[in-house]
């Protein structure tokens, strides 16, 4: 449940930002923005980390309903590889933030200089704004069908426990069966063991 409702602060249509899925070694990033009417409450929302993955599931297709509007950016690893993940996050939201039809931004601690609109970065924020909130379960979400499809395609590397996190049972993966194309080159124990590899 989300402590404090940072948009009647504002008293302002506007959009939250939020991105699931910087730290694993593969799979995509993804970035979403939400757009609620104002005054909007869901005393159910709240950042997708401390939600099960049933309440998760539940609230994604609430937040799709009750959204004036929305969006949902996948960045591929190649993307992420060439132009390091926070500047992955940070175009991503900027092309959300321009996209969306409010003039007002809250980004969950993401500075986004080149928005031509309002930008309110916010540490926490995801438990502090409800469309913060929201964005991370629609990207948390839609990410986890992602890495849950990445799972049927190749089984033997966990992919639908794990959820491309650089985990003990990813990584003796990874070594065991080699790098896919999912993989995020530019990661530690990739790029570790590309460069093996090579000798």
């Amino acid at each position: 449940m989300i402590e404090h409702p940072l948009e009647l602060d504002y008293d302002r249509t506007l959009v939250g930002l939020d991105e699931a899925g910087r730290g694993p070694m593969a799979g995509p990033l993804v970035v979403a923005g939400v757009v609620f009417p104002n005054g909007y409450t869901n005393t159910d929302l709240d950042d997708s980390k401390k939600l099960t993955e049933k309440k998760r599931e539940a609230l994604y297709s609430v937040i799709k309903e009750d959204a004036l509007w929305y969006q949902i950016l996948f960045v591929d690893e190649v993307t992420i590889d060439h132009k390091n993940i926070y500047a992955a996050t940070q175009d991503a939201m900027t092309q959300i933030a321009g996209a969306a039809p409010v003039d007002l931004v809250l980004s969950d601690a993401m500075k986004l200089p080149k928005v031509a609109k309002e930008v309110v970065p916010i540490i926490k924020g995801d438990h502090k704004s409800i469309s913060i909130a929201a964005a991370s379960i629609l990207a948390k979400v839609s990410r986890d069908h992602y890495m849950m499809k990445l799972d049927q395609l190749y089984p033997a590397y966990g992919f639908a426990k794990h959820k491309g996190y650089p985990t003990k049972a990813h990584k003796e993966a990874l070594e065991k069966y080699g790098v896919l194309d999912c993989h995020r080159k530019s990661y530690g124990p990739v790029k570790k063991l590309l460069e093996y590899k090579l000798f």
